[in-house]
């Protein structure tokens, strides 16, 4: 008989010794790959009958181990033991190359491929290979297209169940992720990181046609298909197509009708959420975007823009048709309905049609009488701001237009057009 402390049972194949016949026997099954104990509801085998007992507990829902400190259950021994070192912050395993310390072995050995560059999972489909089990698992699904988690608020399904965390603190309104700079909250790690490089000026993904740095890999990504015109994304109802998801994510809500973002002040609902923001400043008076030239500030980027036009003379959008340039792209559309003769805004109470939505809802006035421009001299009301601009005019002696013939000047265009002198009589 053996002294305590002998291990006189050693392994043929690799020489490890053992004190038991017993755990020799389990031992040599990680050589031969037998599994003789299998699982009645779904036959998944196992090299010991320990941890079959442990797996027919993912069946049965049993967890008899609790933990004495927070009460949670857990169904193994071992996982209740990881888990109390959340308690303790006992972090046994610690990595041979630099130092830092987990709670499990299984964690350290996945962190240890990080200095090894060892990806052991590889895609049976694309042959892409992965350092996790549970990287390949998720990538898996890219090619099956399974989404098995999903939102119990909107039914919205994902791939991953940390992007389902993430997704739901949409609904929620929880950031638990706070920048150490400036104390902006955020609702996944990965925000407050793209965030915090606001604060370190950190771009490190430069474009390589123009040169313009980006934060994230995914903006520059993005960014490159302004250079190469590439549009992956096609609308499935209409066709067209987008650099974009989100772009063609908001302009599918066109077909859908769906306005998903109201505003908290007055109800009103939009499709893009970048919209609600803008259309917020209403209520509370922010222009955070200031003209350069003129001070002048608005509620908006793009508007500030579009005013910069004035200061330049810059009008970018020319029609195809007579050449007019305009400083508006919503300009140059809805002056090239007089070419065409499209008309798709109608009235409601007499059916009249317009080419463009503001003609309509200043003839709508004339049905509702509504006439909210009023001259600041006189008090008179307009319908259109055009009109009351022409008719400040009177006040002003303002005559900008003239007469090419004999010279007489105008107030507006249209009485310089019905002017018509002895000049032109007598040619």
């Amino acid at each position: 008989m053996g002294h305590i402390g002998d291990k006189p049972f050693v392994c043929s194949v690799c020489g490890r010794s053992f004190s038991r016949k017993e755990t020799l026997t389990t031992h040599t099954r990680t050589h031969t790959g037998e599994k003789p104990f299998a699982c009645t509801i779904c036959g998944r085998k196992f090299a010991q009958r320990g941890h079959l007992k442990r797996h027919t507990r993912t069946h049965t829902g049993e967890k008899p181990f609790a933990c004495s400190i927070c009460g949670q259950n857990f169904s193994s021994k071992g996982y209740l033991k990881t888990h109390t070192r959340t308690h303790t912050g006992e972090k046994p395993f610690a990595c041979s190359v630099c130092g830092k310390k987990f709670p499990e072995k299984e964690k350290l050995k996945r962190h240890t491929r990080t200095h090894t560059g060892e990806k052991p999972f590889a895609c049976l489909v694309c042959g892409q290979n992965f350092a996790f089990k549970g990287y390949l698992k998720i990538h898996t699904r890219t090619h099956t297209g399974e989404k098995p988690f999903a939102c119990s608020v909107c039914g919205k399904k994902f791939r991953e169940k940390e992007n389902l965390k993430i997704h739901t603190r949409t609904h929620t309104g929880e950031k638990p992720f706070a920048c150490l700079v400036c104390g902006q909250n955020f609702s996944s790690k990965g925000y407050l990181k793209i965030h915090t490089r606001t604060h370190t000026v950190e771009k490190l993904f430069a474009c390589s046609v123009c040169g313009k740095k980006f934060p994230e890999k995914e903006k520059l990504k993005i960014h490159t298909r302004i250079h190469t015109g590439e549009k992956p994304f096609a609308c499935l109802v209409c066709g067209q197509k987008f650099s974009y998801k989100g772009y063609l994510k908001i302009h599918t809500r066109t077909h859908t009708g769906e306005k998903p973002f109201a505003c908290l002040v007055c109800g009103k609902k939009f499709r893009d959420k970048e919209k609600l923001k803008i259309h917020t400043r209403t209520h509370t008076g922010e222009k955070p975007f200031a003209c350069s030239v003129c001070g002048k500030k608005f509620p908006e980027k793009e508007t500030l823009k579009i005013h910069t036009r004035t200061h330049t003379g810059e009008k970018p959008f020319a029609c195809s048709v007579c050449g007019r340039s305009f400083s508006r792209k919503g300009t140059l559309t809805t002056h090239r309905r007089i070419h065409t003769g499209e008309k798709h805004f109608a009235c409601l109470v007499c059916g009249q049609n317009f080419s463009s939505k503001g003609y309509l809802k200043i003839h709508t006035r004339a049905h509702t009488g509504e006439k909210p421009f009023a001259c600041s001299v006189c008090g008179k009301k307009f319908t259109a701001n055009e009109t009351l601009k022409r008719h400040t005019k009177t006040h002003t002696d303002e005559k900008p237009f003239s007469c090419s013939v004999c010279g007489q000047r105008f107030p507006t265009k249209g009485n310089a057009e019905r002017h018509k002198c002895a000049g032109e009589k007598s040619g």
